[in-house]
């Protein structure tokens, strides 16, 4: 797809005067039309095939891909060792992580799907503490991460916040970190073709892709994704999860 954009007259256009991609809104809107038509064709294909093998071998608490019993805090530990992992390879360090809120909380959710999205929100949130650390000097002291998972009876969504003390972001680009193709990191050098999904020896950051197909994955059942930043002081993501019960497909 980005192929046939770089060839197309306004890629060709874009290129020729060094115009970042992000900031075409066509390439955007076209790229998340895709990627939320991938994200129901294969959670279809990968609900039907766990069925189909859970007629043989039955999975506790789970109907296909959809966990009736997902833990968000059990899914946040999987994210954080994970996240941890990556930022210790890349910089040697990574900020801990403290949990607050309905740690006992369990829901109707696809695990994996909200492994990607806390996995892309918390690599982003240790690589802001430590480089912002690192700059002013105080990177033997890096502050924690917060996650706070809240839910009520009355709640029409569950809520999970995720915040940091990474410096923030500039309100001049804030509108474009959800946009694909956009990155605050350095170029990726590694060769993307063996990047695999979910994979922990994939570049920590750089893609462009990661906070927008997290949207995208919660937009899909209903939910949502918002950021907010204070510039010089870190940043809290607030992830909306919407309850698997009558929600419609969301269709591009």
């Amino acid at each position: 797809g980005l192929q046939e954009f770089e060839k197309s007259p306004n890629g060709i256009e874009a290129l020729k005067g060094k115009q970042d991609l992000s900031d075409l809104r066509e390439i955007h809107s076209w790229l998340n039309r895709f990627f939320i038509s991938r994200i129901g064709i294969r959670t279809l294909i990968g609900h039907y095939l766990e069925l189909h093998e859970q007629v043989e071998v039955p999975k506790k608490d789970y109907v296909g891909i959809i966990c009736s019993h997902t833990s968000p805090y059990e899914v946040c530990l999987a994210a954080t060792h994970d996240a941890q992992y990556m930022c210790e390879r890349q910089y040697g360090d990574a900020p801990n992580v403290e949990m607050l809120g309905r740690i006992d909380l369990t829901m109707a959710y696809v695990p994996s799907h909200l492994y990607y999205i806390l996995f892309e929100l918390l690599k982003n949130s240790m690589r802001a503490v430590v480089e912002h650390h690192s700059h002013s000097g105080t990177i033997s002291t890096l502050p924690d991460i917060r996650v706070v998972i809240a839910d009520g009876e009355d709640n029409e969504d569950v809520a999970i916040k995720i915040s940091d003390l990474g410096g923030g972001i500039p309100r001049s680009i804030s509108e474009r970190i959800l946009t694909y193709l956009y990155t605050t990191a350095g170029p990726v050098s590694t060769d993307l073709e063996g990047l695999e999904d979910f994979g922990r020896e994939n570049p920590l950051a750089g893609l462009g892709y990661g906070l927008p197909i997290s949207k995208a994955y919660l937009q899909y059942f209903g939910g949502d994704l918002e950021l907010m930043s204070m510039d010089g002081h870190g940043t809290d993501s607030f992830v909306h999860l919407s309850r698997l019960t009558d929600n419609e497909e969301l269709l591009p």
